[in-house]
């Protein structure tokens, strides 16, 4: 198949020795020397297999799923085996330790990975916190003795399904995951300290919240008003926001008592309309160098993002604010009316239309989030 350049960059990492010592009573997997004994033992690694059955959910998406691991037992057999092509960045001498997952998961981010994929347990939730943060959304494969941490599948199957969802345009969650820090020393001795390490950002489920009715469908003007409530309430100040378009954004400004251009963008500071109906050079001119954020919604049914209706976001303006600061809002009912299409970019500029290819996070009701795929088509 020929690879979609609008396709999902998944990045792939395997710990190899994650819960290795679990089989044969170590409890546990963290340091050289309980590897070595778990492998005098008879331990069998598992990791790798288990990443094979994850990826094994998305083994026939080559056209839309585009995928960068790291050598050896650190990813690329897996992907051989589920039936991936992968693109290996690197590699790390054999056998691998903490540091060169930190490496790998570094070079992976480096490399456009969109989201990264990995199996382990709890030491190597710790490497990609310490090596990614939040830079990035992860999905770990359960594979240690120890997962006290909330950023892994409930088994490899059930990662896969959450892949396979997130390449086919399904309705995903996203949230910050803690990642556990336990003692494994005294978890050998029958205690268990666990300890907060940081968080990670991770895909789940979607869930429906209160605005649910029977047959799970959305009550759409609640869940605006709830889209909008989460957006007041994390609003910053001396910041400037530029309001696009859009019903959905227009019910930000009614909840705040300020006039609306429906069809045209308005720059408000402090909760007070800065300037009206305001074309892109006007924008620029205003915001200078000051913190500046962009409120957007899309078009329903059509699912563009920028390059119909909102021209005033010209390049200059994204570049100037950077996907970082733009926040998309839709309901889970406006999404689904894409049928699983992605979320299309037309700004007129081929190089930024790539630059904002990828998976953003949608704030689809009161501090709850998706994560959608933006491209440059429809297909």
């Amino acid at each position: 198949m020929t690879e979609s350049r609008n396709a999902l960059i998944l990045g792939v990492l395997v710990n190899p020795f994650a819960g290795i010592g679990g089989a044969v009573g170590l409890k546990g997997s963290d340091g050289q020397a309980t590897r070595e004994e778990a492998l005098r033992r008879g331990a069998t690694p598992m990791a790798v297999a288990r990443m094979i059955r994850a990826l094994q959910a998305v083994a026939g998406d080559g056209d839309h799923l585009r995928v960068l691991t790291w050598g050896g037992d650190m990813g690329e057999h897996s992907c051989r085996e589920a039936g991936l092509a992968a693109e290996v960045i690197g590699a790390s001498p054999s056998p691998s330790g903490p540091e060169h997952s930190r490496e790998a998961a570094r070079a992976l981010l480096d490399a456009g990975a969109q989201l990264l994929l990995f199996a382990g347990g709890d030491g190597t939730a710790r490497d990609l916190v310490d090596a990614v943060g939040d830079a990035i959304p992860v999905l770990g494969v359960p594979a240690g003795c120890k997962m006290h941490s909330a950023v892994y599948a409930i088994n490899p199957d059930a990662a896969g399904r959450l892949l396979a969802d997130l390449v086919h345009g399904g309705l995903v969650g996203l949230h910050d995951a803690e990642v556990r820090d336990i003692d494994e020393e005294a978890f050998r001795r029958g205690e268990v300290r666990a300890r907060h390490y940081g968080e990670l950002k991770v895909p789940a489920e979607g869930r429906y919240l209160q605005q649910v009715k029977c047959g799970g469908r959305e009550v759409e003007d609640l869940v605006v008003t709830e889209i909008a409530a989460s957006v007041i309430d994390n609003l910053e100040p001396d910041t400037y926001y530029l309001v696009g378009s859009g019903s959905t954004v227009a019910t930000v400004m009614e909840q705040l008592g300020l006039p609306n251009t429906l069809l045209g963008v308005d720059i408000i500071r402090d909760q007070e309309v800065v300037a009206a109906d305001v074309g892109a050079e006007r924008i620029l001119e205003i915001i200078g160098d000051a913190p500046a954020r962009a409120l957007l919604t899309v078009i329903g049914g059509q699912g563009h993002l920028f390059g119909r209706g909102n021209q005033q976001f010209s390049p200059a303006v994204i570049r100037r604010l950077g996907k970082a600061n733009i926040e998309i809002l839709a309901s889970r009912t406006k999404l689904g009316t894409l049928d699983g299409r992605p979320l299309v970019v037309d700004t007129g500029n081929p190089e930024l239309d790539r630059d904002l290819c990828g998976l953003w996070p949608i704030t689809s009701g009161y501090e709850d989030t998706l994560l959608y795929r933006v491209a440059t088509d429809a297909g």
